[in-house]
């Protein structure tokens, strides 16, 4: 048994604490593992291309964070929290609701890689988040903003975890779909999908619910403060 490809694992825990950035630190990583276990530069560019060619998911990803990597160094959060600040009708819990509600819709039509946590949640919607929350305490603290782009991820990851389950074709459905046909119930997606729509509501209420008791959260704070001051 040939231990020395193990080194890559080491590699990846000594960069992440060291704090280094992550895309440097996976691809060297995956490098020195290929490299001591005998694979040729060759052979090992021809895994990675292989790798993303068969993972086209991955080349979403590969595609579309450099250019929001671009948009957020030529100010895409700064234009979103000044567009936000304008609008004053918009609320935090409004802001986040309707998001949950258009997440969950895309979600459940099959739309799941529309908007996500790098496309949408780091560099608009949380950065909107915070505009938004600087209307009822301008002085946010940075744990409020971590606290803040937290329930934005999670608002995200909701909506399309419940929602997606609605969309007949997607994997999961089938999965279920397969799970119950090995132990003699047999349903049909359509079935599945019928029955994951009163859990997708329900998630839409709960979720709703808990961004607009964060809202008063804030709301009760910044009253606090006022009377402080």
């Amino acid at each position: 048994m040939n231990y020395w490809p193990l080194l890559g694992v080491a590699v990846i825990v000594v960069g992440f604490a060291l704090r280094f950035n992550a895309v440097p630190v996976v691809v060297v990583a995956a490098l020195v593992s290929g490299l001591l276990a005998g694979l040729s530069v060759a052979d090992l560019l021809a895994l990675l291309g292989n790798s993303f060619v068969s993972q086209r998911m991955l080349l979403l990803f590969v595609l579309t964070l450099p250019a929001i990597g671009l948009l957020e160094r030529a100010g895409l959060r700064e234009h979103a929290q000044r567009w936000m600040a304008r609008l004053q009708n918009l609320t935090l819990a409004r802001l986040l609701i309707g998001y949950l509600l258009l997440r969950q819709l895309l979600a459940t039509m099959g739309l799941t890689g529309v908007a996500g946590a790098a496309q949408t949640v780091r560099p608009l919607l949380a950065p909107m988040g915070e505009a938004a929350a600087q209307k009822i305490l301008p002085e946010l603290e940075q744990d409020d903003r971590e606290e803040l782009r937290a329930v934005a991820a999670a608002t995200d990851n909701i909506g399309r975890f419940f929602g997606e389950d609605v969309f007949i074709a997607l994997g999961a459905v089938l999965l279920i779909q397969a799970f119950y046909t090995q132990h003699g119930i047999e349903l049909s997606p359509l079935a599945i999908a019928l029955w994951a729509l009163p859990t997708a509501v329900a998630a839409f209420v709960i979720q709703s619910v808990r961004i607009w008791l964060y809202q008063r959260r804030l709301q009760r704070r910044a009253a606090r403060r006022e009377r402080g001051a």
